[in-house]
């Protein structure tokens, strides 16, 4: 990960390191919220905001997978930064497939975007970025609350043909603890066991991660969804952590006690997840497998991107076993 001190590049690691050799991730810095208020600095508006993000990331891939499911791609507009990373951070490249250049302000890098929201700024160079062309400023850099904004903010703007509410109001607190319960143990998860520095702290966070893929393994096999019959932001948010696993942290971050395909309910649910209409293209396994294995010199210095594994998400599924809420292929 890129850092900027003073609105100077500082090329670091991905977080930090505890004395103990635990990888632990640092928090955002933008944290602005759009509300449907007219007293709210934020208000939802079309064409008012654009996104940044990278195919490759995670936490970017749940802001796109809320866009394109509730239909806010004429609302709110969106640049790809492309796989590989360097010392200088996220670079537009739009020679490359799958990605685009800055159509918003023409930086070359994301950095100069940050910088461009605060010039001294001292922080991470992340994705996702809501960028608010009317302040030009970023809105919010946090991924989970970027996807809540879009899924309680934009409403009348949406125009999905799911008829998805992924967010719905009197669900909200319920969402929002399964959304916790994800983030440490799997989506963060992952990455402590890739980044650990010491045997003891890969092993805890290994350990936790499987307990945690059981626990929901044995959830799926009774019902739809994380929260039922019905997909929610927090099925979005599991969803970019299980479609890397096999080509990515099962290899990369050897997270290897179990494939994603040894649990029968989790591989087909995550089967279902990607052939819901539009989610097929927020996949980009190119730039998933090219970012890891070509970014992170001190877990693959060589940078040679593996030969497979083939995984075929649109194999069929199971999961029209179970009552579902939502119209599904």
């Amino acid at each position: 990960m890129t850092f900027l001190v003073d609105g100077e590049l500082r090329p670091e690691g991905l977080g930090q390191t505890d004395d103990d050799g635990s990888f632990d991730r640092i928090e955002t810095t933008f944290r602005d919220l759009i509300r449907d208020d007219p007293d709210a600095r934020f208000q939802p508006e079309a064409g008012r905001y654009h996104l940044y993000v990278s195919r490759a990331c995670p936490w970017a891939h749940g802001a796109v997978l809320t866009r394109r499911l509730l239909g806010l791609a004429d609302a709110i507009t969106m640049d790809v930064v492309e796989p590989f990373r360097d010392e200088r951070g996220w670079q537009f490249s739009p020679e490359k497939p799958d990605c685009t250049p800055d159509t918003l302000l023409g930086h070359d890098y994301l950095a100069d975007v940050y910088r461009e929201a605060d010039p001294d700024y001292t922080g991470k160079v992340s994705v996702p970025v809501l960028w608010d062309r009317r302040e030009g400023t970023i809105v919010n850099n946090e991924s989970i609350e970027i996807m809540r904004m879009l899924a309680s903010e934009f409403g009348d703007h949406a125009t999905g043909d799911l008829g998805l509410d992924l967010y719905p109001e009197g669900r909200r607190a319920l969402i929002d603890d399964v959304v916790d319960q994800l983030y440490e143990p799997i989506n963060n998860g992952v990455y402590r066991a890739g980044f650990a520095e010491t045997q003891a702290a890969y092993e805890l966070a290994v350990a936790e991660l499987f307990d945690a893929l059981d626990h929901w393994e044995a959830v799926l096999a009774d019902q739809r969804y994380l929260l039922g019959e019905s997909l929610t932001l927090a099925d979005l948010r599991l969803f970019p952590t299980l479609v890397r696993f096999d080509p990515v942290y099962n290899i990369h971050f050897k997270c290897s006690v179990r494939r994603l395909r040894d649990y029968p309910n989790l591989w087909n649910y995550t089967k279902e997840v990607y052939q819901l209409p539009g989610v097929a293209a927020t996949v980009n396994a190119e730039h998933i497998k090219e970012h890891y294995y070509t970014t992170h010199d001190s877990i693959d210095p060589k940078g040679i991107v593996p030969v497979g594994p083939a995984v075929d998400y649109t194999e069929p599924h199971d999961r029209d076993r179970l009552p579902a809420a939502t119209p599904n292929r």
